[in-house]
């Protein structure tokens, strides 16, 4: 019997249309339960489907610092989080 190949899964190659991003981080938004490092790599997955490159320069951040802020393994600062919820076109919503 042949051995199977699989590959490991990548959430940005199938993040492709602005409305699919944020159904992503509505997602990850109701799965966070206040892990503020699940958001920022969410927004780091969102980020890298729409090219990590251009998000930094519409965030005016370097893009080792947006690899670094989007990582997961830390929390970065809420300044940030909205740079690049900004540069993303996304808009953040509160509801009651």
């Amino acid at each position: 019997m042949p051995k199977t190949k699989t590959s490991r899964y990548d959430v940005a190659e199938h993040l492709r249309t602005p409305k699919e991003m944020a159904a992503y981080l509505e997602a990850c938004l109701e799965e966070a339960d206040g892990d503020a490092g699940f958001i920022a790599k969410a927004l780091g997955d969102i980020a890298r489907a729409k090219g990590m490159s251009q998000v930094a320069r519409d965030a005016g951040l370097s893009r080792e610092s947006l690899y670094k802020a989007l990582s997961g393994e830390r929390s970065p600062d809420f300044s940030t989080i909205l740079k690049v919820v900004n540069a993303l076109g996304i808009s953040l919503h509160a509801h009651a």
